[in-house]
């Protein structure tokens, strides 16, 4: 057996109150509910991955991800954990999608690999041998009352961030006037940027939206449409005068490949949850930056662990224009040892000395 073959596979429930309910055009999210994996190799060493199911995008919950979990563990032990191409295949050969259960082991696959190399994670992705710009994330407000939205963007503001995302997606009079209260609390220059979760019904509502929205100097708006609608993105990018992001629209490499294909946006949102973890979406950042396209790496619900991962896949490839990292934040407790350091404002650091991941959960945090 090779050092690196999976010994063990143990699968943990992570589950932590948020500071207040974080809400979408899709939905409210009450609290985390995450699942984290464990690996361990017959040398010792010792991975960890983490994955926050989101129903409504990518069809998965806590529950659904602890059954497919056992499945998928059973099918990789005593694998060797740096043929990670290979484990992907094993684990779609098994199942389809569930996406977000597999980028955990993809994640804690990586983990392990890089810490056999003796590599930070970023570095065994292709990253500089120091980080060569620094990290930093914007803060978004949760969808809501509009005065509401205004005083947690005035405090968010107060409190350093450099840039303010604003949760949209219901409808042409609600979300201008949101926008509008935002705009008189922070100001006119203040860089914010939009996200309807595809919550506008039709390329005539969206575009309607995004004219309105013109003045209000809005750098880019995520999702404007349903998923499926992605035929009506090329149309509706080329007509508003806001650079559209695709997000739920490109979960994995072949969304990317489709959407490039189409040239329907300027810019893509990568999150692991969606593309089955690091191997795709080092795929997708290949594809965007090929294609010229902006690129950003964000992420759902996960804690500092999973977002740390995402910090490497940033910091591995000059492509990735932003962040967006900011759910760490919103926890009312940190499980994490280690891992991406989350300052005032937004400021962020990924240590560079620790191979691997670089990042733990505490044992009292994990159920089985």
């Amino acid at each position: 057996m090779p050092a690196t073959a999976l010994a063990s596979i143990e699968l943990f429930r992570l589950r932590l109150p948020l500071r207040e309910p974080f809400v979408i055009s899709l939905g409210p999210i009450l609290s985390v509910q995450n699942l984290v994996v464990r690996l361990r190799t017959a040398s010792g060493l010792v991975g960890y991955g983490e994955c926050s199911p989101y129903a409504t995008i990518n069809g998965e919950t806590l529950d659904t991800c602890w059954s497919v979990g056992h499945l998928l563990a059973d099918a990789l032990r005593g694998r060797d954990a740096r043929d990670i191409a290979g484990c992907h295949a094993t684990m779609g050969r098994l199942i389809y999608a569930n996406h977000s259960v597999k980028s955990a082991f993809d994640m804690a696959l990586h983990d392990v690999a890089a810490q056999h190399a003796g590599l930070p994670l970023f570095r065994w992705l292709g990253g500089a041998e120091r980080p060569n710009r620094p990290l930093r994330t914007g803060m978004t407000v949760s969808l809501g009352p509009p005065d509401k939205m205004r005083a947690d963007a005035v405090r968010f503001q107060q409190a350093g961030f450099a840039v303010i995302k604003v949760k949209l997606g219901e409808g042409l009079a609600a979300d201008v006037e949101r926008v509008r209260a935002i705009r008189a609390g922070i100001g006119e220059a203040h860089p914010l940027r939009v996200d309807a979760n595809q919550g506008w019904d039709t390329p005539a509502v969206a575009l309607a939206v995004l004219r309105a929205l013109a003045p209000f100097n809005i750098e880019l708006c995520e999702e404007p449409l349903a998923r499926h609608r992605f035929l009506d993105l090329p149309a509706l990018a080329a007509a508003s005068p806001i650079p559209i992001m695709a997000d739920e629209s490109c979960c994995d490499a072949h969304d990317a490949a489709r959407l490039i294909g189409l040239r329907a946006c300027p810019l893509l949102n990568i999150k692991l949850g969606k593309s089955a973890g690091l191997h795709q979406a080092r795929e997708i950042v290949a594809l965007g930056a090929a294609a010229g396209l902006g690129l950003q790496v964000g992420g759902f619900m996960e804690s500092r662990l999973g977002m740390s991962a995402a910090a490497h896949l940033a910091l591995s490839h000059d492509a990735v224009r932003y962040c967006d990292f900011d759910t760490p934040y919103m926890f009312a407790q940190d499980p994490v040892r280690g891992g991406l350091d989350y300052g005032p404002g937004g400021a962020l650091h990924l240590p560079d000395e620790v191979p691997g991941l670089g990042a733990t959960i505490g044992e009292e945090y994990l159920e089985g």
